[in-house]
């Protein structure tokens, strides 16, 4: 375990800007950094980091929080493993004490299998430079490919004896588990209990993830056979999903913002070549399909791609479907076509880096130019093909996003292709409009049903879900939230049930973050002679609870409980607390009360001044409690009411009934709004 004052070590030292600049290319604006969310579809940057509050926030998916949960989301961590590795991004030392057997046993598989991996690189790597065969064999083939040995150390390459099963046995001999050798990939066990290396008497290719962590391995076999395949890889593993992977990116993502571009291959030796040569911003989708998976990752560093193809047409006509995936991701696309003969790895190989940008900008064509003239060649005058190619064309050019770009592609493509201009532009709305249908048109996810939370006995039900209430709103709009508080409940496809209090739970819950350990009354008794001490967060669970009211959001009860318990420790500070917290959903709704886009609705702040809050948070705490308790009061009177309306003709005594308690809460509804009136109006 961590102790906390290493905790709050590393969470001092974590600087969420520098901390998210590793994954996302942020840009100024303002006091704040924006940029394209990770952890969704995002074409325009949502993905807001704030230095002085050193929180982040996407505005549209809702992700968001310290610098140690933007790791756990990003890289799939517990909170421990986030600490750690931002301890060692920090150079901080963190002494754990030695985990129990059963500790080690419970750890999770995903951590069990980079443990794996890491090792099997380290592997690879040492029987590649200290083994005579890594050393004649394995060496030998990547001199042949021009690599330096300091390339060789960057790219971690290694080599598997050709020993059937060297590294499952020394494997075993380490300690590693056979089921997470096999989950890997890294064996190959058959029914008759016999096992095999996978990547036996082959060069190795470690493939790194974003943040550098080894998820799989691709081997390249030396000798010649035909009924051995060429390249090997990792089968999909719980750590390893090759449409959200692209080998190189770990190495590239630094110079792909500094140049603002990214260049796309197809191999491994592609990426290494050009590294060498001195073109870093280049990653290889490794001779798969691009999937948006795999663009998303480039679009999180750069809007621009260009594609390099060598002179082998049929590859260049199979690789080019992929490039519309590109367009409606909004990126904006080049094409390099390299001399006849030429592949980037023998390009790069020939040329400096400064020959390689010449070349570059001398050759490269905007996609759909150099895609409409590769298909007209083809199609040369057999009315069938330049039919097919028209339409394809077309669907290409209805991808693109932007109006202007998209205009500009169909004047030139219509007269490329030699058709009318008009036609080309109708039949791409035509496309347009299928596709727009087809989405508007697409069925729902099923909704699921929501769990029953735990309540105040005289606390109301939930309220329906939209599709289902009632067309009488529940409270009267003046106090229902506004469009400015934020969603408590995240984007997620089953929709909980919602408080109809929540706007003011919302409120309340606000103060509990950001002032939670705050003293709010410090006065002695004058009948008890009792000092009494009232923080944020204790006073405003004890004034609900002595009207047997709750917060009735789970999660929102649940955080002021953990404020309420701890505010009495001096070491105890609410949104520090709060935002440190290893529940994600906790951690994230701290962010958005803690972030100054989420304001309170008009109704919390008509009458005051948000930014003298601090000082009056007597005032303000006692305003916003009479305020939910009136709330709840006025809830319980349309309940009341609608229930009088149930009641037939002759139930008398039931009719008499349901007007006392009508009666007596209006009696408590005047009260409230008495109080709340006079604490509306304060001196300023």
């Amino acid at each position: 375990m961590i102790d906390q004052p290493t905790i709050d070590r590393i969470l001092d030292a974590a600087n969420i800007v520098d901390v998210v600049s590793d994954f996302v290319t942020l840009r100024k604006r303002g006091v704040n950094y924006v940029g394209l969310c990770p952890f969704h579809d995002d074409k325009t940057p949502s993905f807001y980091v704030s230095p002085a509050k050193n929180i982040c926030k996407c505005f549209a998916c809702g992700e968001g929080g310290t610098a140690v949960h933007f790791i756990m989301k990003h890289e799939q961590m517990g909170y421990l493993d986030a600490l750690r590795y931002l301890a060692k991004k920090y150079n901080i030392e963190i002494h754990e004490r030695e985990l129990t057997d059963r500790e080690k046993q419970i750890r999770s598989e995903r951590e069990s299998l980079f443990i794996v991996n890491a090792w099997a690189q380290q592997y690879f790597t040492s029987m590649l430079h200290e083994h005579i065969d890594g050393r004649n064999i394995g060496m030998r083939y990547f001199a042949e490919r021009g690599f330096r040995e300091d390339t060789i150390r960057k790219f971690q390459l290694g080599y598997s004896l050709e020993q059937r099963d060297a590294l499952y046995q020394e494997a075993l001999k380490r300690g590693y588990k056979k089921e997470y050798l096999e989950k890997t990939g890294l064996i190959i066990a058959y029914d008759d209990g016999r096992v095999s290396d996978r990547f036996r008497g082959r060069v190795i290719f470690p493939v790194h993830s974003l943040s550098g962590k080894v998820v799989a391995f691709g081997g390249r076999v030396l000798k010649k056979d035909e009924k051995t395949a060429k390249y090997v890889n990792s089968p999909e593993s719980e750590i390893y999903h090759k449409s959200n992977e692209l080998y190189g990116i770990y190495f590239a993502k630094q110079a792909i913002v500094k140049a603002d571009r990214c260049f796309l291959v197809e191999g491994y030796t592609d990426v290494i070549s050009m590294h060498q040569a001195g073109v870093e911003n280049v990653v290889a989708s490794s001779g798969t399909a691009l999937t948006h998976g795999q663009i998303r990752l480039i679009h999180r560093f750069t809007n621009n791609i260009t594609v390099l193809y060598d002179g082998d047409a049929a590859g260049i006509k199979a690789a080019i479907r992929g490039i519309d995936l590109l367009l409606e991701e909004g990126m904006n696309v080049k094409v390099v076509l390299l001399p006849d003969g030429e592949d980037p790895d023998s390009f790069a190989r020939s040329h400096s880096a400064s020959e390689f940008a010449e070349f570059i900008r001398q050759h490269e064509t905007d996609f759909i130019r150099f895609k409409t003239q590769l298909l007209l060649d083809d199609a040369g005058n057999d009315p069938v093909k330049r039919a097919a190619l028209i339409g394809d064309i077309i669907r290409t050019i209805a991808i693109v996003q932007n109006d202007i770009t998209r205009t500009i592609y169909i004047r030139e493509c219509s007269a490329k292709m030699e058709i009318d201009e008009q036609v080309v532009l109708n039949e791409v709305n035509k496309v347009r409009l299928a596709k727009l249908e087809k989405e508007t048109n697409a069925t729902p996810p099923a909704q699921g049903t929501a769990t029953e939370s735990t309540a105040p006995m005289d606390m109301p039900p939930a309220v329906p879900l939209e599709e289902e209430a009632p067309s009488e709103p529940l409270l009267p709009d003046e106090v229902m939230p506004s469009e400015s508080v934020a969603p408590v409940v995240p984007v997620v496809p089953v929709r909980p049930k919602r408080s109809p209090f929540e706007s003011f739970e919302w409120a309340l819950l606000r103060y509990v973050v950001r002032y939670g350990e705050r003293i709010l009354y410090d006065y002695t008794d004058e009948e008890t002679n009792e000092h009494v001490l009232w923080h944020v967060a204790d006073y405003i669970r004890f004034d609900l609870s002595r009207d047997d009211l709750a917060f009735y959001t789970p999660l929102f009860k649940q955080m002021l409980d953990e404020a309420a318990e701890r505010c009495g420790n001096e070491q105890f500070v609410a949104h520090r607390y709060f935002l440190s917290h290893p529940d994600p959903m906790v951690s994230r709704l701290a962010a958005d009360l803690l972030s100054d886009k989420y304001q309170l609705s008009k109704y919390h702040s008509k009458f005051r001044e948000i930014e003298s809050e601090e000082n009056r948070l007597a005032q303000y705490v006692v305003r916003d409690l009479y305020a939910f308790k009136e709330a709840y009061i006025l809830y319980r009177i349309r309940e009341k009411q609608e229930a009088l309306k149930q009641l037939p003709p002759d139930n008398v005594e039931g009719m008499m009934e349901l007007m006392k308690e009508i009666a007596s809460l209006n009696e408590i509804k005047k009260v409230l709004a008495k109080e709340l009136g006079e604490r509306i109006v304060l001196k300023m």
